[in-house]
């Protein structure tokens, strides 16, 4: 097994046909298809199946590009590490994952501005938790950010003990609804589950694991899936979704003042159970002195969102009748 044939078997799946990563590659079609053969006989398996419309990945294959893309990465950091500038000082290095929180940029933001080095290598990942997990267990990341719930908590820690990862709590916050600020919701002092029902629901999408981010897991809310469901890939798309049309998302309702977009709010989201709010790290790691600063400007930048969103409420609430219709697809009897 060879590097270079990993990398064949990793391009193959991203392109999705064995002609374009060996174009990519700048290879010929007969080179790749031949190393990737040999790799299979080698091992035994069988990468994908081949078709007219590109290649489909079998289980094993798939399970297999896991562990070679990890193993390019880690190829890839040691030669960052090792491979050039040998007699200089090396570059720091310090890298977060976290689950898709302003608080966390906030945080990375105000160490940037912080540093003095000349040189580094820093890095900030937002992903599921799933990737957050496995990025802190195979060292790809210093400290990841997550939130536990009373849904996912007791699954949570059984997957965190069994890859000896421990989890810090920062804060414990109640969840809220994310909506634009002229939706029918917004300025309300709190809504429940039956008042969210009829408005679209947007979350981000993401792959089959065992855990995910607050907003990808509705049934945090309730066992009904939403008629009207929006799926999304970054924090951007979220916000520009929920602020041009009526859908709402869930979450820890926490807003940084200078990231904050002017057209969205949150809103109170009352019967369900607490967020809690940590990071994670192996269990006995030595945490380095930016890993440390780093938590310490989290701390403070979750602990200004909290009094900011509280702000932010207090200005938006307005006074609601007990016969407010808060739900489109509830209406009164004539």
């Amino acid at each position: 097994m060879t590097f270079h044939q990993l990398t064949y078997v990793v391009e193959i799946s991203k392109c999705g046909s064995i002609n374009k990563a060996a174009h990519k590659l700048h290879l010929s079609q007969s080179g790749i298809s031949s190393a990737v053969r040999e790799l299979e006989e080698e091992l035994g398996i069988q990468f994908f199946r081949r078709s007219n419309r590109g290649v489909e990945f079998t289980p094993e294959g798939k399970e297999f590009l896991s562990y070679a893309v990890s193993l390019l990465e880690q190829k890839q950091r040691i030669e960052g590490l090792y491979g050039q500038n040998r007699n200089a000082a090396a570059p720091e290095r310090f890298s977060v994952s976290t689950q898709r929180y302003p608080f966390t940029e906030d945080a990375f933001l105000r160490m940037l501005q912080a540093t003095q080095e000349s040189r580094f290598r820093f890095s900030l990942k937002e992903t599921g938790m799933d990737a957050v997990i496995d990025d802190v267990y195979d060292h790809r990341s210093d400290i990841g950010v997550i939130f536990l719930t009373e849904l996912t908590e007791k699954m949570i820690r059984r997957l965190l003990d069994a890859r000896e990862l421990v989890f810090h709590e920062i804060a414990s916050v109640d969840p809220c609804i994310y909506v634009r600020k002229d939706h029918p919701l917004a300025g309300h002092e709190s809504v429940s589950e039956e008042d969210v029902e009829g408005y679209p629901y947007v979350s981000f999408e993401h792959a089959q694991g065992v855990a995910a981010d607050f907003s990808e897991e509705y049934p945090e809310m309730s066992l009904r899936r939403p008629d009207r469901w929006i799926h999304v890939n970054n924090r951007a798309t979220m916000m520009n979704v929920l602020a041009g049309t009526d859908a709402y998302t869930t979450g820890s309702g926490l807003l940084v003042e200078n990231f904050i977009s002017q057209a969205v709010v949150t809103v109170p989201l009352v019967g369900k159970s607490p967020v809690h709010i940590g990071w994670i790290v192996p269990r006995g790691a030595r945490l380095s002195h930016r890993a440390e600063q780093f938590i310490r400007l989290l701390e403070d930048s979750v602990a200004d969102s909290i009094q900011f969103t509280a702000r932010l409420h207090r200005s938006m609430t307005k006074p609601q009748s007990r016969y407010t219709d808060l739900n489109p697809t509830k209406r009164s009897s004539p």
